[in-house]
């Protein structure tokens, strides 16, 4: 028998936290066990002993003792006491000093991130985002009567299990609906998987579409988190130019004559981040490249809904919607806290999509999902739309104007006549390296000139939403980016 163990919890144990003591002695003998200091056969003190010992009420110790018994780590002898359990095995290291905590390096090998940082929240200062709605203009009221129709319809039918990966049935037909009505796509609710927003959904293209090895064709800047996705996959991304009305097709002709091309990625209605539309006819000569070719256009359609000068272009994929995945989202017209996007595909493209979330979501947010189907069907959507456009254009014609007062002289724009942001060129380089260099101390985030290029020869600009921020939050936001420059 192996007799005594030396008690040494106290200064592993805390009755100020906000684990229950008894949880904690737990973690504390598990941790010994494991780590060689209670060795199998090894009898513990009595409850009465630990609990004196350690300072705690003798019936916090039986209940750890009692939990540990009935996992397993601990055998009871009736009067001979408590010991742990032989059936354990030994432990093959050293024993290690008491009080172990979470070390900041794994001890096995796994998946590493790429050097990209993590796109987190500030708390501090002033944020130009990329081109964001802004959350505050939509009523509170209206979700919270949006979720609770979804709680209670779900409430009727069982809906509270898990669900179709593709997403619930009546916001698929609805966005469907819209699609049709809107944008000119013939689809089904079975064309339409939902996602957790667009870039999900890019991923998810990403996953059914390429292969290690394969090529994905991209401008030479673009969305920097759509490249992540197709490297996660092992594809080579080919950066092509472009000019002031879209993509190069002369470099796109001669990748594909070069490399396995899989998939296309772009952003014609209004090319990320540059705001330049692509053109009618450069349109048509993608598609017959495509097919040429035999590879995907993956269309990212994320700023349809708001146009400020004449009616949008129809998408790529109203007209040609056996070659095309189109992605979009309504994260710009209701919440981007929402992560409400969706596909719009083949039907068998959108099969393979629902298995791919099968595996990574199991399903998605039904209620969230009925909450904005809800929102779509009373019209209450439709009606915040108009009224957001109204401001957004009020807010694009003062930021243009504040642009103009600032930089007049040294940056140069395209007045973009739809979407949420402006890209702003630098002719002096100088100008734009300073920004970066400075504007943060000054409290001012915006996505870095080189997040959006994919080789360093490739335009370099800011890119600066104007929807996010009321008029004067924007002037002080631009105003310290200037005076980032002197």
């Amino acid at each position: 028998m192996l007799r005594p163990w030396k008690v040494n919890l106290r200064d592993q144990i805390d009755t100020e936290r906000a684990v229950p003591v008894y949880m904690q002695i737990i973690h504390a003998l598990i941790r010994d066990i494991e780590n060689g200091r209670l060795t199998s056969g090894t009898y513990l003190p009595s409850s009465r002993e630990l609990a004196s010992a350690i300072g705690v009420n003798r019936k916090t110790v039986v209940l750890a003792y009692e939990d540990l018994i009935a996992q397993g780590w601990l055998v009871s002898k009736g009067t001979r006491g408590t010991m742990v359990s032989q059936s354990l095995p030994q432990p093959t290291s050293e024993p290690e000093a008491s009080g172990v905590q979470m070390p900041e390096g794994a001890e096995f090998d796994f998946a590493r991130p790429p050097e990209r940082p993590l796109a987190l929240p500030g708390t501090r200062g002033i944020k130009l985002d990329e081109g964001a709605p802004d959350g505050r203009l939509f009523p509170a009221e209206l979700l919270t009567r949006a979720y609770r129709a979804s709680a209670n319809a779900a409430a009727a039918t069982n809906g509270f299990q898990y669900r179709d990966p593709r997403g619930l049935p009546s916001l698929r037909e609805s966005i469907a609906e819209m699609l049709r009505s809107e944008r000119g796509l013939v689809v089904g609710p079975e064309n339409i998987c939902i996602t957790r927003g667009s870039q999900n959904a890019i991923f998810l293209a990403a996953q059914v579409l390429v292969k290690p090895g394969d090529s994905v064709i991209m401008e030479d800047v673009t969305y920097e988190p759509a490249v992540a996705a197709f490297r996660n996959r092992g594809a080579k991304v080919i950066p092509v130019r472009l000019d002031g009305h879209g993509i190069n097709l002369a470099d796109v002709e001669q990748a594909c004559r070069r490399e396995r091309v899989r998939a296309l990625f772009l952003t014609p209605h209004h090319q990320f981040p540059t705001t330049v539309a692509l053109r009618p006819e450069r349109r048509l000569r993608i598609l017959d490249l495509a097919r040429q070719f035999g590879f995907a256009v993956i269309e990212d359609d994320y700023d349809h809904e708001f146009h400020f000068e004449s009616q949008p272009l129809l998408p790529m994929a109203a007209y040609a919607p056996g070659r095309t995945i189109y992605v979009g989202s309504l994260s710009k017209l209701l919440l981007p806290a929402l992560r409400i996007g969706f596909i719009a595909a083949p039907r068998e493209v959108i099969d393979a999509v629902a298995h791919v979330v099968s595996l990574v979501d199991g399903m998605g947010n039904s209620l969230t999902e009925g909450a904005a189907d809800e929102l779509i069907r009373n019209g209450e959507l439709r009606r915040h739309a108009r009224k957001v456009r109204q401001v957004y254009a009020r807010r694009r014609e003062a930021f243009a104007a504040t642009l103009d007062d600032l930089f007049g002289n040294i940056a140069d724009y395209a007045l973009p006549d739809g979407g949420l942001a402006f890209w702003l060129r630098f002719p002096d380089a100088e100008h734009i390296d300073r920004i970066e260099e400075r504007a943060p101390a000054r409290g001012l985030r915006f996505a870095s000139s080189r997040s959006f290029m994919l080789r360093p020869e490739a335009p370099r600009g800011l890119r600066l939403g104007f929807a996010s921020l009321g008029e004067i939050e924007a002037r002080d936001a631009l105003r310290v980016l200037r005076a980032s420059i002197d």
